[in-house]
């Protein structure tokens, strides 16, 4: 590790940086990830990131504006470069359910620590989001969220390290069982940015 200057060491609380593994959500809409999220990083003490908000702040307007405006493969394509560039530590990352479209997001993912996919049954999704009008959802035109479902659920079920269904237990329950898998799976060792 590279020797930090007196005033980098200054910004840094105690001497040296914290780096412990990330824990990243993945999922369809409205399965809980931002909600899970946030809760799981107060227990952790730990903080949390929503790369949908981050897309939000980066590019200044509304994911929905976003998904319009650039159209749907640039926007998978923004999305991918952003979360793929992330470097952090001790972070909860609730992530939009399309980054699994995105190779080299989900790599940069798996290399920050544990994949946790919050599994809900494609009815929960259905009642929850409602069509999806205005979440800035990345499907195809034409497309139903039933569609959407079947063609992310296996995909999701490769990337993760962890299945967590979240369909019948309440946010301390999901919390819970998440942090249990956590103190069961220690994480992996960061790998390095590259």
């Amino acid at each position: 590790m590279a020797t930090l200057s007196p005033h980098a060491q200054r910004l840094i609380v105690g001497t040296t940086p914290r780096m412990e593994s990330c824990v990243s959500l993945i999922g369809m809409a409205g399965a809980g990830k931002t909600t899970i999220g946030c809760a799981l990083a107060r227990r952790l003490h730990w903080a949390h990131l929503d790369t949908d908000r981050l897309l939000e702040a980066y590019w200044g307007c509304a994911l929905q504006e976003l998904v319009d405006g650039l159209g749907l493969k640039e926007f998978l394509r923004a999305e991918e470069k952003l979360v793929s560039e992330l470097w952090l530590w001790r972070t909860v990352i609730s992530t939009g359910g399309s980054v699994i479209y995105g190779p080299a997001a989900i790599r940069r993912l798996k290399s920050l620590g544990a994949v946790v996919y919050l599994h809900v049954s494609v009815a929960t999704v259905c009642a929850r989001v409602k069509g999806g009008q205005g979440r800035g959802l990345a499907r195809r035109p034409g497309r139903s969220l039933e569609q959407l479902y079947e063609e992310r659920e296996p995909l999701y079920r490769a990337a993760a390290d962890y299945v967590l269904n979240v369909e019948d237990c309440d946010l301390d329950t999901a919390t819970a069982r998440l942090c249990e898998w956590l103190e069961k799976n220690p994480p992996r060792p960061l790998t390095p940015l590259r």
